[in-house]
C-alpha cells in the first residue's frame, strides 16, 4: 500500500511514477473517490454525533418536545443510512484502484521509455565457448533419463515433471550449497508452509494482482493458497508486530516448493522448465529501517553476485526498467545466466527493494530513534530457482560426450563426483 499523504503531496511527480510504469491508472479519478470518500465519512460522523447528543436530551425533555425530537431523529437515521449506503459503494471503487496502486520508484532506477530495454550494469565471463556444438539441457537429460517427459503429463497434466537420477542429488547440491553461502552472511534458516490463507496472499500484494496465477485449495472448505513465493508466509510471520530493536536487520533464508499456473504463458517454454506449475526455490526476505534499506539491497546484490560466481557462470546483472518492474518494488536488479542451449541471456534470479509497500498492508513497524514507530522496510530475493540455475549448470558444463562437469563448489555436496 501507498502513504496517500505522500501522493497528494506531489501529484505530477506520482502521476509520472505511474506513467515510467506505463500503467493506465486515473490518479485523478482516484482522487475525486477519494475526496468524495472523506466527505461522506465526515457527515455521517456529523450525524452519528448529531443523534447521540439528541439521545441523551431526549428523556429530559417535556413530552411534545420529545415526539418532535425522536421524528426529527428518525430522519437522521435515515439520512446515515444512505450516507453509509454511498459510503460503501464509494469506498468498493476506492479499494479497487487504490490496492492497485504502484509503490514510488528509487531515483536509480532505469526509466521506462519508449519499449528501451532493461540497463544492463555489468557482465561475469564471456559466453562460454566450446569445441563442439553445444546441446540444449532437455537434450542431454533426456538421452541420461534424467527426467521423463511422459509419466508426469499423465499423473499430473501438463507443466508438472519428474527429476530423477544424478539431476536430484545435483539439485540439492545446490540448495545445500546456497543455504550454506547464506548461513555465513548470517541468514537465519526458516521452513515455512506453503499453503496460506487469503489474507497473507492479500498483505503481500499477489492478490487480487495475480488472482489468476495462483492455485486456491478447497474453495469452500480450508479456503487455502498454495504460495507463488515463500516470501509471502515469511514477509507475513511478523504482521502486526513492532520490532523493537531493528538495529541488525532481520534476515531469513529457506528453500521451498513453489506453485504458479502460468496462465497466460500458453505453450511457451514448454520443452525447456523455465515455465512450469511447481517449482523449488531458495529465497530470502529482510527487515530493516528505512535508512538502511538501499545499503541492504546493494549487499544482497553483491552475495546474490558472489553465490554464482563461484558458481562460474556467465552472467549479467541488470537493472529493471519502470515498465518491468511489479507494482511493490521500487527498485529491482536480475541476474541473467548465458544460456548455451538458447544462445541468449534469462533470468535466474531477481532481488526487489519494496520499501514499505508491503509493511503497510501487514503492519509491521519498528521504533526509530526518537522511539515512534515507522513501518519497516521489507527486501525479497530469489537466491537460486532451482529449474534455471540446473538448465544454466547443464548447458554451461556439458561435455561432448553429454554429460556434465560438475561445478568446483558443488563437488563437495555430491559425494565427490566430479562428473554426471
Amino acid at each position: 500500500m501507498i502513504d496517500l499523504k505522500k501522493i497528494k503531496s506531489d501529484i505530477q511527480w506520482y502521476k509520472q511514477v505511474i506513467k515510467n510504469r506505463n500503467l493506465k491508472i486515473d490518479l485523478d479519478e482516484f482522487l475525486e473517490i477519494d475526496k468524495k470518500r472523506i466527505e461522506l465519512q465526515q457527515q455521517i460522523d456529523e450525524l452519528k454525533n448529531k443523534r447521540n447528543l439528541v439521545s441523551k436530551e431526549i428523556p429530559t425533555l417535556a413530552p411534545n418536545l420529545k415526539q418532535e425530537k425522536i421524528a426529527e431523529m428518525k430522519n437522521v437515521w435515515d439520512k446515515i443510512s444512505c450516507l453509509e449506503t454511498n459510503l460503501s459503494w464509494v469506498e468498493e471503487k476506492w479499494n479497487y484502484i487504490y490496492h492497485r496502486l504502484p509503490n514510488f520508484l528509487d531515483p536509480t532506477t532505469a526509466i521506462w521509455v519508449d519499449e528501451s530495454e532493461n540497463k544492463i550494469e555489468s557482465k561475469f565471463l564471456e559466453p562460454t565457448k566450446f569445441n563442439f556444438t553445444p546441446k540444449a539441457h532437455y537434450e542431454i537429460w533426456e538421452a541420461k533419463w534424467w527426467i521423463d517427459t511422459e509419466k508426469w503429463s499423465e499423473i499430473s497434466w501438463a507443466r508438472f515433471w519428474y527429476l530423477k537420477w544424478d539431476i536430484v542429488f545435483l539439485q540439492f547440491a545446490i540448495i545445500n550449497y546456497a543455504l550454506s553461502k547464506l548461513a555465513e552472511k548470517w541468514f537465519s534458516p526458516i521452513l515455512p508452509p506453503v499453503l496460506v490463507r487469503e489474507e497473507a496472499m492479500f498483505w503481500t500484494w499477489f492478490l487480487p494482482a495475480w488472482e489468476d496465477w495462483v492455485y486456491r485449495v478447497n474453495e469452500n472448505d480450508d479456503d487455502l493458497y498454495l504460495v507463488w513465493t515463500a516470501e509471502v508466509p515469511v514477509t507475513s510471520y511478523h504482521a502486526w508486530e513492532i520490532l523493537e530493536n531493528l538495529d541488525t536487520p532481520i534476515k531469513y533464508a529457506w528453500y521451498s516448493e513453489c506453485f504458479r499456473k502460468e496462465a497466460w504463458s500458453a505453450w511457451k517454454d514448454m520443452r525447456w522448465i523455465l515455465r512450469w506449475h511447481e517449482f523449488q526455490k531458495v529465497e530470502m526476505v529482510c527487515f530493516c529501517k528505512a535508512e538502511d534499506s538501499q545499503k541492504l539491497h546493494n549487499e544482497m546484490v553483491a552475495i546474490e553476485e558472489e553465490i554464482r560466481q563461484w558458481l562460474w557462470i556467465p552472467y549479467q546483472k541488470v537493472n529493471i526498467c519502470s515498465w518491468d518492474l511489479w507494482n511493490p518494488a521500487l527498485k529491482k536488479y536480475d541476474l541473467e545466466a548465458w544460456m548455451p542451449g538458447q544462445d541468449k541471456y534469462r533470468e535466474v534470479t531477481s532481488c526487489s527493494n519494496v520499501w514499505e509497500y508491503q509493511s503497510r498492508r501487514l503492519g509491521i513497524r519498528y521504533r526509530n530513534s526518537e522511539w515512534k514507530t515507522e513501518y519497516v522496510h521489507t527486501l525479497n530475493w530469489t537466491v537460486i530457482a532451482l529449474s534455471r540455475c540446473l538448465i544454466a549448470i547443464i548447458e554451461n558444463y556439458q561435455t561432448a560426450e553429454w554429460n556434465v562437469t560438475i561445478p568446483e563448489v558443488l563437488i563437495q555436496y555430491m559425494w565427490w563426483k566430479t562428473e554426471i
